[in-house]
């Protein structure tokens, strides 16, 4: 890997932020330190995104697409990249990956050094701040996925539907108590869920209980099992379907039946839910169709199309499976009688 604009800055003793603007924005710079940045790129070899080569010329679909995810083993963003990979490839355009790795410091260094050498960034799942991440990339077009932003073309899941969904059908089978398992803490899906949750449990008079941030992985799932538990929750939605399957683990382990003690929901639909022991209830969040709606936003901006920032939501929906059930008798009448 070639020098980045984090390199630039450290050597310069700068903000990142004030590096990135002695490029993009050089007159909001004091000329001092603008003369120092720049003379610092130039010492390590950094190539700024205004000095590169276009490789796409105005008019065509093809250039170097760059696509930020937290998670490659993720299956959800797989089938993200995978879509904007086939898409590109059609398109003649070739397509780059960076995996953060949920590292906040990581996805800054990757886009900072990606907005020198690409011609559009697509960025999914940020656990950066909307502004900062628009700021990192420049000048250079970008996509913010799960991430919303004035002035920049975003995609959003709305998890509205499929959520309303799920509190409906959980409800019609008796559940009056019920566990939300969160994911990150810097995560726009995370907060936007939660939200939702404790709306649709108010209006139908539910017990909520919403539990701590977990890694968005099976083990943060199965370390989340015992305090799902312990809530006395007859039912409980996961941040994903990962955390939804190691909550069934570890619920297991506990000696807590799924779904004849404990009802589980994901979100995501990934494949693999439709296999699980028992096949997981899931909200099915469209990441494919969110990959191709990026790429063809993202094409039109390399092939110089103007065109007004848009703001897209993608509806959700519940798929039920083997992993929810009715609320045992006994629990129901007991349910009733504290309600």
């Amino acid at each position: 890997m070639g020098p980045t604009l984090t390199d630039v800055a450290k050597r310069a003793n700068v903000a990142l932020s004030t590096a990135s603007r002695a490029f993009s924005d050089p007159a909001r710079v004091g000329p001092d330190t603008l003369r120092k940045i720049r003379e610092v790129a130039q010492e390590v070899g950094y190539v700024p995104a205004t000095a590169r080569v276009t490789s796409a010329a105005p008019g065509t679909a093809s250039g170097t697409i760059a696509v930020v995810v937290p998670d490659i083993a993720n299956p959800v963003f797989a089938a993200f990249v995978k879509v904007v990979q086939g898409q590109g490839w059609h398109g003649r355009q070739t397509v780059v990956l960076a995996d953060s790795d949920f590292d906040p410091d990581r996805e800054r260094e990757a886009i900072a050094h990606l907005r020198g050498r690409v011609d559009a960034i697509a960025v999914c799942s940020s656990r950066l701040d909307a502004e900062e991440v628009l700021e990192l990339c420049g000048r250079v077009p970008v996509v913010l996925v799960n991430r919303e932003a004035r002035g920049a073309d975003c995609i959003l899941a709305d998890a509205t539907e499929g959520l309303r969904q799920t509190i409906d059908y959980l409800t019609a089978l008796g559940h009056r108590r019920i566990a939300y398992v969160q994911g990150s803490a810097r995560s726009w899906s995370n907060a936007h869920r939660v939200a939702i949750v404790r709306e649709l449990a108010e209006a139908h008079g539910l017990d909520l209980e919403v539990l701590d941030w977990q890694t968005e992985t099976v083990a943060g799932g199965t370390a989340a099992a015992a305090r799902v538990v312990a809530s006395d929750a007859t039912a409980v939605i996961a941040h994903n379907d990962l955390v939804a399957l190691g909550v069934i683990t570890g619920a297991a382990a506990l000696g807590v039946r799924v779904p004849a003690d404990l009802s589980v929901v994901g979100v995501d639909d990934i494949p693999f839910a439709a296999v699980s022991q028992p096949a997981l209830t899931s909200i099915a969040v469209p990441m494919a169709k969110a990959g191709s709606l990026a790429l063809e936003l993202l094409g039109r901006a390399v092939s110089g199309e103007r065109q007004a920032p848009r703001l897209v939501r993608l509806a959700t929906h519940l798929v039920v499976r083997a992993s929810t059930g009715p609320v045992r008798a006994g629990e129901l009448t007991q349910s009733r009688g504290t309600a």
